[in-house]
């Protein structure tokens, strides 16, 4: 079967096995306080829904700034390692600092020095990733590198757990605590990582996508769904079902799911095209938002976590890399750039929902409407490339 000689072929590439530790060090360090970050804010610092969404709002912005313009000069750097190695030290004072606050001003300048360095991570990591695979196993790049994003699911998903249970043996304390730990195993496998070059990478080109700015605005507004799901799902069970400790079990139900997900949107993708992937999986997204919206059962809440898992899937493994491809010859600022559309989206998803009153399920109202809009764009340009296509003149028969 291709999918176990991919997978053979994967686990024996020279060199990446401390790269792919240290995505799942990453993951953990970001999946252990994610979904009790907003929550924590809000019952241990006392903060209003206003402040906390300004403090994530705040955070983010300066967060894509770092993120895009590191992206625009990194593809000029002969190595990348130094930037996520000083990045993840930061972001480790960061916490330490974040986890003594006890305002929203001590909160919020912990949250800045924690988060806004991460801008310096995700995309290098990526491009340090397509750079090592195209050298190494260019054959296999493109599923290599949802395996490596896969990586990073299994590590936030790890986290998730931990900081569950964490959470219940020293509170948020235990939990923040986690997040240090995290960062610090980044850190250290950063260090002993042996980085490949951009300039030992091949040049070619070969398999990239066009250009296509309709589909960047789908994948906009996708995320930005996604990132209102992110931020207020959270919220609204602890408000729902009154504990905060649920979240960190509902999104781990969806963690099996995901990383088979990952790996069969792969495939699919090469097979089917990106295009069409993507629009099926958003969905899968909408039914999500509309039984949170109107289901009030928990039982509910866990069982469409599958549904979700196949729209995420596709948003960060095939989406990822269809905005690189449309940049092979730039991949740090290709996966910059996926992530900058992750990031604001976010931005954008925590405003949105302020304009519903109080924490109640009448919020995904709004990334349902979000995922229409999406899907109309990508089936606009569906239609027009396919039109394209019957129009193509034959030889012989045109001019």
């Amino acid at each position: 079967m291709r999918i176990v000689n991919d997978l053979k072929a994967f686990a024996s590439i020279k060199g990446s096995r401390v790269l792919i530790a240290a995505m799942f060090g990453y993951g953990i360090g970001t999946g252990i306080l994610a979904p009790m970050n907003a929550v924590y804010l809000k019952d241990s610092i006392g903060l209003s829904k206003g402040e906390v969404t300004s403090i994530f709002a705040i955070t983010l912005l300066l967060n894509m700034i770092v993120t895009i313009s590191v992206g625009l000069v990194s593809d000029r750097i002969r190595r990348r390692k130094p930037i996520p190695v000083a990045a993840s030290l930061l972001c480790l004072i960061g916490i330490l600092v974040y986890m003594r606050a006890d305002s929203y001003g001590s909160a919020l300048g912990g949250m800045l020095l924690a988060s806004v360095p991460s801008g310096m991570i995700t995309g290098q990591l990526f491009a340090m990733g397509r750079n090592h695979f195209a050298k190494r196993a260019p054959e296999i790049v493109e599923i290599a590198q949802i395996w490596l994003r896969t990586t990073l699911s299994i590590g936030f998903f790890t986290g998730l757990l931990l900081g569950a249970n964490l959470y219940l043996l020293a509170t948020f304390q235990g939990v923040l605590w986690g997040n240090v730990a995290g960062y610090a195993l980044l850190f250290v496998l950063l260090l002993v990582y042996r980085e490949i070059s951009a300039e030992a990478a091949p040049a070619a080109a070969k398999g990239g996508e066009p250009f296509s700015l309709l589909m960047l605005i789908a994948l906009l507004i996708l995320s930005c769904a996604d990132a209102i799901r992110g931020l207020y799902l959270p919220l609204v069970v602890n408000e729902t079902f009154g504990s905060p400790r649920l979240m960190p079990y509902i999104w781990s139900v969806q963690a099996i799911f995901e990383l088979l997900f990952m790996t069969v949107a792969g495939y699919w993708a090469a097979k089917y095209g990106s295009k069409p992937v993507i629009l099926l999986s958003s969905l899968l997204a909408l039914i999500t938002y509309l039984t949170y919206a109107f289901s009030s059962s928990l039982p509910a809440f866990f069982l469409v976590q599958p549904l979700y898992s196949g729209f995420v899937s596709v948003l960060y493994a095939v989406g990822m890399g269809y905005v690189q491809r449309m940049f092979l010859l730039r991949t740090g600022f290709g996966a910059s750039l996926y992530v900058f559309i992750s990031q604001t989206a976010t931005l954008i998803g925590y405003g949105l929902p302020l304009l519903i009153e109080g924490l109640t399920p009448r919020i995904f109202y709004i990334p349902s409407a979000l995922i229409v809009l999406s899907v109309c764009l990508m089936t606009v340009v569906l239609v027009k490339e396919r039109r394209g296509r019957q129009h193509v003149p034959v030889a012989g028969l045109d001019g």
